[in-house]
């Protein structure tokens, strides 16, 4: 039985999801935070179950030759990045591997490797921040949650930010003290300002401010955005009123307080529009890559007719519309309904139509009204598929799904799904749109047989 506190000296064989090592000590597996594979490491343990233990590192006799000196200071306690430890070569190999790892435990596929789309630049890739706010000793402060935690880690220069998001950051902070503005306690449910969430167009260079806040006004609201007005880029400010005991960041009402409420930027030659709510993807450069691949990858003509499950404010929908006989998109938010239609109109595309309702539901209704899809593409939150989408797919029988994930075990339990009601696996791509943080995208395509 492995002790509390002793320390051990072990080799790290794998990874977790999280990108945790993974070593095997006396036949327990142990969890090691910036453990990199192959490497010997002295681990202290910090918690000891009866099937699993978790400790961290002491020393390394014999480290990785992907280990790198890392660029942020405050990794280890941020919850945000999980790789700075390890060179960009070692993390984007283990993306990649975790994605062919899930489709052959949870999809039976047998693969031997999985390319990656492979990210140019780890640093200032985000076009979206969004920085709990907290209190110590009546000082507010602005940074990023502890793994784990609500615990509010305070970071001067975020490295996978542009420098204007922590400016704006820091204006709001600054605001904050001079005018006496609590920060929200979600214990007590009391002080007032939640989240800064910053938006910034990568092409128009447009910066949306968004304070989330437990009321309905900022103190001094004018002086603050006279601070806002001198950071390069600034165009809007919106307060999202969250007056509820939630962890969900927007509420569901915006004042807006300068500009016009949202920004433009420009994604594989197309014009959007950009409120709070709309989904967009934070790394413009491998967006517009995972879109042109998984376009590719659907194999549209001009006699298709393409449905867009999830298609936030349009992106793919408008993209796939110069190469399909008729685009429809479908999203759950209102909000982002009327961005697609606004970026539509802005665009001169008159082959899409939108519609907002549950992905599921919306495909069988539009089913039942007589509209066969041809291609269907979907793009689903985290969860993946639900019932009715799986059953709507398969009564539409498209010749091909393509999927975009965000998370590839629900990506690969819905591939198998699928491949029970007639489908094949033809292609599989990882995608790194999150350089130095845990998460992967990946694109597959199933064929129906």
């Amino acid at each position: 039985m492995l002790e509390k506190n002793k320390i051990y000296e072990t080799v790290v064989t794998d990874y977790t999801t999280e990108g945790q090592g993974v070593a095997r000590i006396e036949g327990c597996v142990v969890f090691i935070p910036g453990a990199i594979l192959g490497e010997t490491v002295q681990v202290r343990l910090d918690k000891v179950k009866k099937t699993w233990a978790s400790g961290h590192i002491v020393a390394i006799p014999a480290p990785s030759p992907h280990r790198s000196q890392k660029q942020c200071p405050v990794s280890k306690s941020c919850g945000g990045c999980a790789f700075w430890h390890m060179d960009y070569e070692e993390e984007s190999r283990l993306k990649a591997e975790r994605v062919r790892q899930a489709l052959e435990r949870l999809a039976g596929e047998r693969l031997e490797e999985i390319p990656i789309l492979a990210a140019p630049t780890c640093l200032s890739y985000r076009n979206k921040a969004q920085y709990p706010v907290s209190m110590e000793q009546g000082r507010p402060y602005a940074g990023f949650f502890r793994s784990g935690s609500h615990e509010v880690i305070e970071n001067d220069r975020c490295q996978i930010l542009p420098p204007e998001m922590d400016q704006v950051k820091d204006a709001v902070i600054c605001h904050m003290r001079a005018h006496q503005i609590r920060a929200y306690d979600e214990k007590t449910h009391t002080g007032l300002v939640r989240h800064i969430y910053v938006r910034r167009g990568v092409v128009s260079g447009q910066i949306l401010v968004c304070l989330a806040v437990n009321g309905e006004e900022i103190p001094h609201s004018e002086k603050l955005i006279e601070a806002l007005e001198r950071i390069p880029g600034f165009a809007t400010l919106v307060l999202s009123v969250n007056k509820e005991k939630t962890n969900v960041v927007l509420g569901e009402r915006e004042i807006c307080l300068y500009g016009p409420g949202w920004i433009e930027d420009t994604l594989c030659g197309l014009t959007f529009r950009l409120s709070p709510k709309s989904f967009y993807q934070v790394n413009h450069h491998q967006a517009q890559r995972l879109y042109e691949a998984a376009i590719a990858q659907a194999q549209i003509t001009k006699e298709d007719t393409v449905l867009d499950l999830y298609c936030g404010v349009g992106t793919i929908t408008l993209a796939m519309a110069k190469a399909a006989g008729k685009v429809i998109g479908v999203e759950v938010v209102p909000q982002a309904v009327a961005d697609a239609k606004e970026n539509a109109r802005r665009n001169g595309i008159d082959n899409v139509e939108f519609f907002c309702g549950d992905a599921g539901q919306a495909a069988l209704q539009l089913e039942k009204e007589g509209i066969q899809a041809d291609v269907v593409v979907v793009d689903p939150p985290r969860k993946g598929l639900n019932a009715d989408t799986i059953e709507a797919l398969h009564r539409f029988a498209p010749r091909r799904i393509v999927y975009v994930s965000c998370d590839c075990a629900t990506m690969a339990r819905d591939v198998a799904l699928l491949k029970e009601r007639g489908y094949e696996l033809k292609n599989a791509l990882a995608a790194d749109l999150f350089p130095r943080c845990a998460h992967v995208e990946s694109i597959v395509c199933l064929c129906r047989r």
